[in-house]
């Protein structure tokens, strides 16, 4: 810690050990008395450089990569990178896939958001919320479980559908969660939105107006809490959200308070949403028949020589789309993630570039704390719910 007597300003490091500043954001600040009169961030490094390594893996091999991106929403990141793939090969998926697919998003939509409250209330200092979500989150990581072998790098989306159809029960334990979500999203609701303090703590701070939000290129629930109602799911539909009904909820003042009550609705959305793909859900193959692009499916290859050596060739030497560039984005649980990806027809792609939610919203921290007090900043990081492995380029 420093201080200059002449200005009467103290310039203090916060993080990177700071439970709301995670991984390896350290904020430089300067602060006359408590009040913020300058801040410079101060973005480290995980050193991974996730998109130089997909320059040297296959199509195939790339997507176990893409869970540690944000590692809080692995199906997402799984999602965008494929699609983003199938664009480039102009393929067709079977209906069944984009119904699992929405499913499996949406699920990790409120797995997400729910780590992001429990995480937020604790900064802020309400300990209940903490325990109340994890316990939800748990129900979920054990769905994830059943379907993907794992509960946290699930690896389940691949090119051309997903990697093995909804196993038996699966559809039981999801409508058990989803019947009883919506009574513990009033536990929260009752414990916070109202609640005095939380208010204090929350609302008139971190204000962002519309246009400011929009310039900063602020997506998800950062840029929705200020009024925009931009929805990738709604403006530039994928899978199978365009037949599905839900609400795309918006705030008012661009708040910290707003960003919380944006979330609070989304899971009561997702909630909705995946009730509905699960009632519709159509039979038929969960992975397209392609056999020069996808997979074959694993309990075929005791049965057949063929689909071994197809497997073989397709693991070994990958995939070869044509010539060309591609983007396609998707609405993660923290906004709009996008991959651009540039072919030059050989098995592994020229270049990858990742437009990552977190990285984008966090250029909007500086004019959101500036003026407040020294204590508000917590409230204000954790009401953007950044991933510090999305922020890492």
């Amino acid at each position: 810690m420093t201080a200059t007597t002449t200005e009467q300003v103290m310039t203090i490091n916060m993080g990177p050990q700071h439970p709301s500043t995670h991984g390896v954001l350290r904020l430089l600040l300067e602060l006359d008395g408590e009040t913020i009169v300058k801040v410079t961030p101060d973005i480290g490094y995980l050193h991974r450089g996730i998109e130089k390594l997909a320059e040297h893996k296959t199509y195939h091999q790339f997507i176990p990569l893409t869970d540690r991106l944000d590692y809080l929403a692995p199906m997402s990141n799984n999602m965008g990178y494929a699609l983003a793939v199938e664009k480039l090969l102009d393929i067709e998926l079977p209906e069944r896939s984009h119904y699992i697919r929405v499913i499996m998003c949406e699920l990790t939509r409120i797995s997400s958001h729910l780590l992001w409250l429990a995480t937020h209330a604790l900064d802020i200092g309400a300990m209940t919320v903490f325990f109340y979500c994890f316990r939800e989150r748990e129900t979920l990581n054990d769905i994830f479980e059943m379907v993907a072998g794992a509960r946290m790098n699930l690896s389940y989306i691949r090119i051309g559908g997903v990697a093995r159809d909804l196993p038996e029960g699966f559809i039981e334990k999801t409508k058990e969660f989803i019947n009883a979500f919506p009574g513990r999203l009033k536990d929260y609701e009752t414990l916070l939105t109202k609640n005095k303090i939380w208010m204090m703590r929350t609302k008139g701070v971190g204000v962002i107006s519309a246009d400011d939000a929009i310039n900063y290129g602020l997506s998800g629930p950062s840029l929705r809490g200020s009024g925009v109602r931009w929805d990738v799911r709604k403006t530039e539909p994928y899978a199978a959200y365009d037949e599905m009904d839900f609400l795309v909820p918006v705030g008012t003042n661009g708040d910290v308070y707003d960003r919380y009550l944006v979330r609070l609705e989304e899971m009561r959305q997702s909630n909705e949403i995946i009730r509905q793909a699960m009632d519709n859900l159509p039979g038929g193959e969960y992975i397209a028949d392609i056999p020069d692009v996808t997979l074959p499916k694993k309990e075929e290859l005791k049965q057949s020589m063929e689909t071994l050596i197809h497997h073989f060739k397709i693991v070994t030497g990958g995939i070869c789309p044509p010539a060309g560039e591609v983007y396609a984005c998707v609405e993660a649980p923290k906004g709009e993630l996008g991959y651009y990806i540039i072919s030059d027809g050989t098995k592994n792609p020229y270049r990858v570039k990742i437009r990552p939610p977190s990285f984008v919203n966090l250029e909007s921290l500086q004019q959101m704390i500036l003026g407040r007090l020294l204590a508000d900043v917590v409230a204000v990081i954790g009401s953007l719910d950044i991933v510090l492995g999305e922020i890492d380029r």
